[in-house]
């Protein structure tokens, strides 16, 4: 890993199971609730905080892009967590990793957002501006150029 401050396992695996909400049925922000509820059962917090935090840079839901297909409950409850939780590292990670990754494998991050932009109508400027952050923090501490980390060609 790159970033020796952050355990490489513990990343892949967070990584590996920041969607897990999508084994039970497709759905947008229901995933994230369906996926934090179900690690939180298991009583693996972390990576419940994973399934929460992986969508939501800015740290509420007003920027998520996608369909609000959760109960009132359910979107209280992603809500209230949010605002409790303390994002380190690892969410940051995920979160950079998501916003560069497609079916096809790891794309250019502003493409993607671009992408995003035209299949669902809009894509927030702040949340934009938000992924390039971290793509630059993560630069930063890895004194590295990213897409040479990911093995994505320019």
């Amino acid at each position: 890993m790159e970033c020796h401050d952050l355990d490489s396992d513990k990343a892949y695996i967070l990584g590996l199971l920041h969607d897990i909400g999508r084994k039970f049925g497709v759905r947008h922000l229901g995933h994230v609730s369906d996926g934090y509820t179900y690690m939180m059962s298991l009583g693996y917090d972390e990576a419940a905080q994973i399934c929460l935090t992986h969508s939501f840079n800015n740290q509420t839901t007003d920027q998520y892009i996608g369909k609000f297909d959760t109960t009132d409950e359910e979107l209280k409850m992603i809500q209230d967590a949010l605002k409790e939780v303390t994002f380190d590292d690892y969410d940051r990670l995920i979160q950079l990793c998501d916003a560069l990754a497609g079916s096809e494998g790891v794309l250019d991050m502003e493409e993607r957002m671009e992408d995003v932009r035209r299949r669902y109508g809009s894509y927030p400027q702040e949340k934009w501006e938000r992924n390039l952050a971290l793509k630059k923090y993560f630069e930063e501490k890895m004194g590295k150029d990213l897409y040479t980390v990911v093995g994505k060609e320019k």
